[in-house]
């Protein structure tokens, strides 16, 4: 015989129901009467547990929905780590099958990996159908498959004198003394029942109703019990939710609960592995203790009849169980004790007569179970196994399809206990959700179950929650990670099972049977057992089916596909709370066909940024009077009940949704569709608002959220302007499901407070205002609300958002004031518009700069301070005089306004403090000071204002502000502004140069003040020259600055005596003008290019475009500058002659210079005839020149200074 005692450990758990203590059992005398009941007979005693008063031995009846109850109490093990969760009554009954003949009826259930067994009393439940006429789908079909003569079996007067004698013989064991003593007349009732045996209610539990709605679930859910059943929320938008607490689900179903019997009332609840199977079993098996048995069970047996195998077997099984290892067995002739005998717990198989193998049970165990977790594969449904009495052939019956076929699925009693059983098994799971994701596909898979169970009418408040939980699942504040380790993808994602059920061996010989009781068109069982002799046969039924094949959360394709599915949940919800709030009279039918208008604003009916601020007003009041508590239902919706509780989670969700649905919109840029989604996110804030008694800091963090979006998706709709018609079809567009849920917020509320915020303007000026003010609501709720220091994050997003906005409309105001300037034609004032859009431009700024500040945004504020600066440059150029160039003088107005404009400019570098804050910000910042500076001094320059100043004064400030615009000018960074910054430079140095050249034109006197003048002046020219060498793309500047030079030299000659000093100015002159030959040529190549383009344009076949043009030429500009170079050159050249020739008579001989003379004569002879000749192109003029340049300079072509 094998060793038993390792076929199974067991573990108490602790249950609602305490367990008792162990008793210590009196031995009862020998001669002992059982017949005669004791004092304590069927009192309450805490030593048989609760149920003391009922026991009748350990062989109570099982309750039909005992499983239920202990699956609810320990929710933890179900559907997952559990196989089994039954009454240790029908874990023996399923394991003796083999060895008994007596009928097994049990109903079977899957919830996961977990099967929950029940028994199913048909007897008791067609006495109901009799009285009732309910289940006589079920009575009949068992009269015409199983039983055709079907009757009520009474039980014999003997059954119920040995358990009268067992329940006596246990009251006697615990009672002390074991004197036989006279029952109180008072318990005569409970004797009365079970001994007289005229009924046998007592030992059986009663059946519930099909379905008896709980009271809280009637069909009149109005106001009067609305506020029966709390329902605590526990989750906000933004945490993804958590289920219901465990707590807070209790009292949603006690009432369903009491009334269907789904109370756990086992005295002890055991987590019982044997071999491989985990079991959750319930016993009310009385276990004795005490002196040397620390624990024993206690049994009464005839002696005249010996223990048979089935006995033995459920002693074995009971010990097992609760892990007992001894049993004490008190032998008895006709009621009379006569002796003990005690017996180890894994002796028990081996007892004479009563000889069987564990080996045999535990292939047993494990072959049900196979066969079960084959075939029982549909979550929700009520599978039926039966044996008849002395019938070899087990079947298994899917009473859920039966039923349908029949009557409705709430004919089943099991409908509702299952429903609840999914949904909390989904509620537990969703509480631990965040410890592993990939349950998701699981919890859905549960509540899909549950919902296919359950009926609107009758069960709203479920199916409200469930669809709540549903749209939880699906994460809305992340970016979905599709990852098949996670999330295994399964076509098949809503039922979680696959369809094709495993056909068990031999399945479809069901026809073949010897039984004549069994007639051969049963052809609605599942499955089938052929013989029970199979199930002790090792490994006969393998379970191949998988029970939690992967239950996939569904992929979503992208974050608008998440958000329809949450929304499809949600309206779900709500369906469901709206249907079972009782409609008020007055309250209008909504029609969900017809389309609730989306309001469209034009400029003509737009009140402005002024009507805006009324609005904005009314909302903060609102926004105001949501803290202090008001709050109204228009549908008549009680304040806590669970209706009220449940609407304000979906319509928090459906905000969340469409909050993301309108974020997804504006990064696809479709601001039209984001516009239309953040409005009705806003119009479920503005219900949530209208219900809720007290506004969460949560939910007011996301209304902060969704103002902000609104803000940008406004500023985005002004900034794209050209493709408004195109954003408003997609505002305009309505899902029939956007419809619905919008018919369900305006049972509540006119969902209107949010309107100034979500209109679709065609008014640019609007449009900003709007942003703005949505910006500065989210900052206000932020500050009245005291988020501030909880969000620094969303607060300086919130202030940059504002200081941006700030500068758009102080930039749309400064455009609008330049236009103005542009249109106005020679008026000499300045117009009241200008100086208003002036104002408001300026305060924007401020107040932007103020934002940026308060978050220490150095880099933003410095390019608002940049834009106030551009605005005062503004102001200065609407100052200058109108009396046209002639008479026109550098104003006061103009000096005021450009000094303005250079103190914010520098306030913007102390602002960023130095370059690596942010180079390109400081390079604007210093480009735009140089720009003033240099702005400043050329208007002083060209329009001195002789008539207030000085021409030393203003000499002095011209050379000053030009040096300061050469400071903040970088010629040396490079960058894309290095060759504008080397053109200002260069023209500077021209400038300052021309000045102190003019200087000394006009100067008389203070020879050292002519002599400073001198200095400056060719150092200037000097460096604008070798500026302007280093630009390709002015050869006209560059030669006009030679040009200067070479009258600077012929205005020093022109004060020369001593030939030898003027001919060193000459041949300098001449130097000049020989460097000039790179301008020459730059200038050859853009003509060559431009007469190549045109000859091509004249062709078009071969017409590409040279990408070598690089700048169009000023042709009048070159004429004129050529022209000048021309007689310039003759006079240099004549006077160069006639100098050297005289001075070749003083001196005589041939030396260097009548080389030069002999090449002068020659390029003066050729210059001559050239400039005879008037028809000469401008080209042939260039070449010339370069040729004479050429002849001029033979040997210093490598030094000639042309433009690099």
């Amino acid at each position: 015989m094998e060793e038993p005692c390792g076929a199974g450990a067991a573990a108490p758990l602790r249950g609602d129901v305490e367990e008792p203590k162990q008793a210590a059992f009196a031995r009862l005398q020998e001669k002992t009467d059982l017949k005669l009941p004791p004092a304590n007979w069927l009192r309450e005693s805490a030593k048989l547990g609760p149920a003391g008063t009922t026991i009748l031995g350990n062989s109570k009846k099982s309750k039909p929905f005992s499983s239920f109850g202990m699956a609810y109490d320990f929710i933890d093990s179900v559907g997952n780590d559990v196989d089994v969760v039954s009454d240790s009554e029908n874990i023996k009954k399923l394991l003796k099958i083999p060895y008994s003949k007596s009928h097994v009826s049990m109903a079977v259930h899957r919830i996961g990996r977990t099967l929950l067994l029940d028994e199913l009393d048909i007897q008791e439940l067609f006495m109901r159908s009799s009285q009732t006429g309910d289940w006589t789908w079920l009575k009949e079909f068992y009269q015409r498959l199983i039983d055709q003569k079907w009757q009520r079996k009474k039980k014999s007067k003997e059954h119920w004198y040995q358990k009268a004698i067992l329940s006596k013989f246990l009251y006697y064991s615990i009672n002390g003394d074991g004197a036989a003593q006279p029952v109180p007349s008072t318990s005569k009732q409970h004797q009365e029942g079970p001994v007289a045996g005229e009924s046998d209610e007592a030992g059986r539990a009663s059946w519930p109703a099909p379905f008896e709605m709980p009271s809280s679930l009637s069909e009149d859910p109005g106001a009067s019990n609305q506020g029966n059943v709390p329902l605590e929320p526990s989750y906000i938008v933004g945490h993804v939710a958590s289920a219901p607490k465990e707590q807070n689900l209790t009292p949603l179903f006690n009432d369903g609960e009491n009334s269907q019997g789904l109370k756990n009332d086992f005295v002890r609840n055991i987590l019982w592995t044997f071999e491989d199977i985990h079991m959750l079993v319930g016993s009310n098996m009385p276990i004795f203790g005490g002196g040397r048995y620390p624990a024993v069970s206690l049994r009464l047996r005839d002696n005249n009849k010996p223990i048979n195998v089935l006995t033995g077997i459920d002693y074995w099984l009971d010990n097992l169980i609760c892990n007992v290892p001894e049993l004490v067995m008190c032998f008895h002739v006709n009621g009379i004790v006569q002796k003990y005998e005690m017996i180890k717990t894994e002796d028990i198989p081996n007892l004479e007569n009563s000889n069987f193998s564990t080996k045999v049970i535990k292939d047993i165990a494990q072959n049900i179970l196979s066969f079960l977790k084959s075939n029982c594969t549909k979550e929700g449904h009520t599978y039926w196994l039966f044996k008849a009495s002395g019938s070899d052939i087990v079947k298994l019956y899917d009473l859920t399809t039966l039923c349908e076929e029949t009557e409705d699925k709430y004919q089943n009693p099991f409908t509702m206990p299952v429903a609840i059983l999914l949904y909390k098994v989904a509620c537990n799971m969703m509480l631990k959700k965040n410890q592993n994701k990939k349950h998701y596909g699981t919890i859905r898979t549960l509540l899909l179950n549950c919902l296919k169970l359950l009926d609107n009418g009758r069960h709203p408040q479920i199916i409200a929650s469930a669809n709540y939980m549903l749209s939880e699942l699906f994460q809305l504040d992340e970016p979905k990670k599709e990852d098949s380790t996670d999330f295994p993808i399964n076509g098949n994602s809503d039922e979680s099972y696959s369809e094709e059920e495993e056909e068990m061996p031999d399945s479809d010989e069901n026809g073949s049977y010897s039984n004549s009781s069994d007639p051969p068109d049963d052809n609605k069982a599942v499955a089938i057992i052929k013989s029970v002799g199979e199930l002790s046969v090792p490994e006969k039924y393998k379970s191949v089916h998988r029970i939690r094949p992967s239950c996939a959360f569904p992929v979503c394709h992208g974050t608008e596909e998440r958000c329809r599915l949450v929304l499809n949940h949600v309206l779900e919800g709500l369906k469901s709370v709206d249907s079972s709030v009782k409609k008020e009279g007055d309250l209008p039918a909504a029609d969900p066909s017809t389309p609730i208008p989306l309001k469209y604003e034009d400029e003509s009916t737009s009140g402005g940024p002024e009507c805006l601020e009324k609005q904005m007003a009314l909302f903060l009041d609102k926004m105001g009077s949501f803290q202090k508590g008001k709050h109204s239902s228009q549908s008549g919706m009680i304040p806590g009940s669970w209706q009220y509780k449940m609407k304000l989670q979906l319509i928090l969700k459906s905000s969340k949704a469409y909050y993301v649905l309108s974020d997804a919109a504006m990064i696809l840029q479709k601001y039209g569709r984001a516009l239309r989604y953040i409005k009705l996110a806003l119009q479920c804030h503005d219900t949530y608002c209208c219900l809720c008694g007290s506004m969460l800091p949560e939910v007011l963090m996301f209304l902060c959220q969704c103002l902000t979006l609104c803000g940008d998706i406004q500023l985005m709709l002004a900034q794209n302007a050209n493709n408004r018609a195109a954003y408003l079809e997609e505002y305009n567009y309505q899902t029939k499901e956007d419809q619905e849920i919008l018919h369900s917020l305006h049972r509540e509320s006119r969902c209107q407070v949010f309107a100034w915020a979500t209109d679709l303007s065609t008014d640019l000026e609007y449009q900003l205002s709007v942003s703005c003010k949505c910006y500065e609501a989210a900052y206000e709720i932020l500050l009245f609300s005291n988020l501030k220091k909880e969000n620094p994050e969303q607060h300086i997003q919130v202030l940059k958002r504002m200081g941006n906005i700030r500068n758009e409309i102080g930039v749309f105001y400064m455009n609008q004031a330049a236009a103005v300037q542009t249109e106005r034609v020679v008026s000499k004032n300045v117009s009241t518009t200008e100086q208003q859009l002036w104002k408001k431009s300026f305060s924007c700024f401020e107040e932007g700069i103020q934002n940026f500040e308060s978050i220490d945004d150095a880099t933003n504020a410095a390019l608002l301070l940049c834009n106030t600066g551009r605005l005062m440059r503004i102001c200065a150029q609407a100052h200058c005089a109108a009396e046209g160039d002639f008479k026109r003088e550098f104003s006061p107005e103009e000096a005021l306004y450009y000094n303005k404009a250079i103190d914010y400019y520098l306030k913007a570098l102390r602002s960023l403090g130095k370059r690596d804050v942010h180079p390109a910000v400081w390079d604007s910042v210093n480009w735009e000071l140089s720009t003033t500076y240099f702005t400043m001094a050329t208007l002083q320059q060209d329009y001195a204002p002789l008539s207030r100043k000085a021409q030393e004064q203003i000499e002095k400030e011209v050379s000053e502000a030009m040096m300061k615009s050469l400071k903040y000018c970088d010629v040396d960074t490079v960058s894309e502004r290095q060759p504008l910054c080397q053109y200002r430079a260069a023209t500077i140095h021209h400038r300052l140069a021309s000045m102190y050249h003019s200087c000394l034109r006009n100067q008389v006197g203070d020879e050292h003040l002519r002599k400073q003048h001198r200095v400056l002046a060719d150092l200037h020219y000097s460096k604008a020259v070798r500026l302007f060498q280093l630009l390709k793309d002015a050869p006209c500047e560059f030669l006009r600055v030679q040009l200067e030079r070479v009258a600077f030299a012929e205005f020093q000659m022109a004060s020369q005596n001593s030939s030898a000093g003027k001919l060193k100015t000459l041949f300098g002159a001449l130097d000049i003008m020989t460097k000039t030959k790179g301008a020459f040529q730059l200038i050859r190549k853009e003509l060559v290019a431009e007469s190549e383009q045109i000859s091509k344009d004249k062709s078009p076949a071969e017409g590409v475009s040279p990408s070598d043009s690089s700048v169009g030429l000023n042709k009048e500009e070159v004429l004129k500058l050529l022209s000048i170079f021309e007689s310039r050159m003759s006079f240099l050249l004549l006077q160069s002659i006639k100098l050297l020739t005289s001075t070749k008579k003083k001196i005589g001989g041939i030396n260097e210079e009548e080389v030069v003379l002999k090449t002068n004569k020659q390029v003066y002879s050729l210059l001559l005839r050239a400039t005879a000749n008037k028809g000469l192109t401008l080209l042939e003029r260039t070449d010339l020149i370069l040729n004479l340049l050429e002849q001029l300079a033979p040997n210093s072509e490598g030094s000639n200074g042309g433009i690099q």
